[in-house]
């Protein structure tokens, strides 16, 4: 895919941003691990925003992540946030919300999974508002904690859907179980998904996910799968040790699209506009190791990346 293209800087000075959001009104809002929120009006003016948590965790791949803005944020201020807290002991992934109209807004804690870890890398963290105002958030296997994955008992490595008050979705697919875990889990079997989106049009749910040495995932998420890792994966570990010797397994779900060597994708859109008609209902994902931009085809019967640029030669988080 080539072309022409302007590239224009609406954003500087950032310390480990990890997402970005459009203010309705103009402007944009930025993450940093730091847990500060940068913010750019519509004129371009910047504001660091300090947030104050209970107990953020700042370390490695843990910190403030994602921001998504309340339906009525115009009026309101109000973002929800993922973010790490707790300790190196014991730190867990958390999802929680704040207004921004004061000088040091104070964030709230509104769910903490319950699973423990002493890791600080593989969070997930990425959220996406449903349009029945249920929440999805991906979880993380905690690198060191893969095998969680694929038990009902641990919120490792699981895209998890609650309400905006933290409460289990009463139509979970496995809200009848035994554990806390389970009234929680939408998906299983993940390894660190950074990438989610609905597809406003046909309301199909896309999410993608780091492999370790090679099998990074794309896969079209449906309530009650398992998406296969650690049993499954095209990928290898960093020794060159093979992780399993599967590669499919039945009652597990294949990816739709797979990087081998990995690209580590990282943010995702989609695009349904005519201003670029060869981008016409692709998905667009950022990568951090290729430090490339790529659009994936969303059609199922030859899904297909090309990438579009690297000229920046900056790692793309969002």
């Amino acid at each position: 895919m080539t072309g022409n293209y302007h590239q224009t800087q609406i954003a500087g000075y950032l310390d480990y941003p990890w997402a970005a959001v459009e203010n309705p009104l103009g402007g944009w809002l930025i993450t940093e691990r730091s847990g500060v929120i940068i913010e750019y009006d519509h004129a371009g003016q910047r504001q660091e925003i300090p947030l104050q948590f209970e107990q953020l965790y700042v370390a490695g791949q843990g910190g403030l992540l994602d921001i998504k803005l309340a339906r009525d944020f115009t009026e309101s201020r109000r973002v929800y946030l993922s973010y790490a807290s707790g300790t190196a002991a014991e730190n867990y992934l958390t999802f929680g919300t704040t207004v921004l109209d004061t000088k040091t807004p104070v964030v709230k804690d509104i769910f903490k999974v319950s699973t423990p870890k002493d890791t600080p890398v593989h969070y997930g963290g990425r959220l996406l508002q449903l349009p029945d105002d249920t929440w999805l958030m991906t979880s993380g296997d905690g690198f060191d904690y893969r095998e969680q994955a694929q038990r009902k008992d641990s919120f490792l490595g699981k895209v998890l859907r609650f309400t905006k008050d933290g409460k289990p979705a009463a139509d979970n697919p496995f809200a009848g179980g035994d554990s806390e875990a389970e009234q929680y889990i939408f998906t299983l079997g993940h390894r660190n998904p950074q990438g989610l989106i609905q597809d406003p049009k046909s309301r199909d749910i896309w999410l993608h996910e780091h492999g370790p040495d090679g099998g990074d995932e794309i896969n079209l998420i449906q309530a009650g799968q398992n998406y296969g890792w650690p049993v499954v994966t095209l990928g290898r570990d960093y020794s060159g040790a093979r992780i399993s010797p599967f590669t499919q397994y039945e009652g597990m779900q294949d990816p739709v699209l797979n990087w081998t060597p990995s690209i580590a994708p990282s943010g995702m859109t989609i695009y349904h506009n005519d201003v670029f008609p060869d981008l016409q209902n692709h998905l667009l994902v950022t990568s951090l190791k290729n430090k490339a931009l790529y659009a994936v085809s969303l059609d199922q019967n030859r899904m297909s990346a090309v990438q579009i640029f690297a000229t920046i030669n900056e790692r793309l988080r969002d």
